[in-house]
């Protein structure tokens, strides 16, 4: 279905797991000494260069949010750690029932796409009075809503925009084009993503997210079977998996956006790893990886880390209007990758509390 317009905004994945090396230690009140599984501690040494004072609060309760390095021209990565203590089990029920899971707040809708997809999973699915402004003079390689040259031919050819029945026409085929592009993924893979056009530079979806897949090494040494799943699905499994695709609609940035994501949970012997993976954005958008890790801590408690990685790229990060953006943007992952750490501690911590 998708395909591009200017940018301004983000959010994306990578990985949690790393190299064995010394663990940092911090005192407790009792004096006591902790410290971090060596994975996470080689992650927040190597990739995320935590400082003392930040693991000193890490391990104290305090979540820790942090910018990693990627490129700044069109890509941006944030890392996210938190301890819960409750279980890592309550945590997957939770994400599996996702429609309530991601409710609220940045989302306005969650749908769980049912499987075979069907029209009706897309029935709540709908465009903005602002978007469908837009859509009248959109234009291949000019458009603010993504869309697909196969996309904008249906547009012209199925919407008559001096009719009364324009708006709903064009929320109707945009339903459609979402229930296409969904089985055109499950059927051929990550070559069935879109092309975004900025006039004569196509970017192609698939080569984005194999490039920003294949600049995350941990993730080839660490969990090689999931990064084949991420990249060769459908033509490829995943051990001790259950998957599944979901739309959600979002208040991120100016505009409402439409995101297709694939959601993959897999039970490891020394951890629990959920990866979500953007196949499609209506703005700002060309892909984006969500790695969230649950790490158990056996010295510390029953509980365990949440660390996720979030890494995306999209266009509009360059040149200086596209530093400004790019400061904005950060600014308001962090925060909201915060927010989204401590409401699911809370959650989850007092639901493990109930008798």
């Amino acid at each position: 279905m998708p395909v591009r317009r200017p940018a301004r905004v983000i959010a994306a994945t990578a990985l949690a797991a790393g190299l064995l090396v010394p663990a940092p230690v911090a005192s407790t009140a009792d004096g006591a000494q902790r410290s971090f599984p060596p994975t996470l501690a080689s992650f927040l040494t190597e990739e995320a260069h935590a400082t003392p004072l930040e693991r000193e609060a890490l391990l104290a309760g305090t979540p820790l949010v942090k910018s990693l390095d990627a490129d700044p021209a069109k890509e941006m990565a944030v890392l996210g750690a938190v301890w819960v203590n409750a279980s890592s089990r309550l945590y997957v029920e939770q994400v599996k029932n996702i429609e309530q899971f991601e409710r609220g707040a940045a989302f306005r809708i969650t749908k769980r796409i049912s499987d075979p997809p069907s029209g009706d999973d897309f029935a709540a699915l709908t465009i903005s009075d602002q978007d469908f402004e837009d859509l009248k003079d959109c234009t291949l390689g000019d458009c603010v809503l993504k869309l697909d040259a196969s996309g904008l031919q249906a547009l012209r050819a199925e919407v008559d925009w001096r009719k009364p029945t324009a708006k709903a026409d064009a929320i109707t085929l945009f339903r459609r084009l979402a229930l296409q592009y969904v089985n055109g993924y499950r059927e051929g893979g990550n070559a069935r993503l879109g092309v975004h056009r900025d006039k004569d530079r196509p970017t192609f979806v698939a080569n984005e997210f194999r490039s920003m897949v294949e600049q995350l090494p941990r993730l080839t040494a660490e969990l090689p079977e999931l990064r084949r799943y991420l990249l060769d699905y459908p033509n490829a499994t995943l051990a001790n998996s259950t998957d599944f695709l979901y739309w959600q609609e979002t208040q991120f940035g100016l505009r409402p956006t439409i995101r297709i994501s694939h959601l993959v949970i897999q039970d490891r012997a020394d951890q629990t790893v959920v990866a979500s993976k953007m196949l499609y954005a209506s703005h700002y958008f060309w892909t984006a990886l969500e790695l969230r890790v649950l790490l158990p801590d056996p010295a510390r408690g029953s509980g365990f880390w949440l660390v996720t990685v979030n890494r995306s790229r999209s266009d509009g990060l360059s040149g200086f209007t596209g530093r400004v953006i790019r400061r904005r943007v950060r600014s308001e992952v962090e925060d909201g990758t915060r927010s989204a750490l401590t409401a699911t501690k809370t959650k989850l911590e007092s639901m493990g509390m109930r008798p």
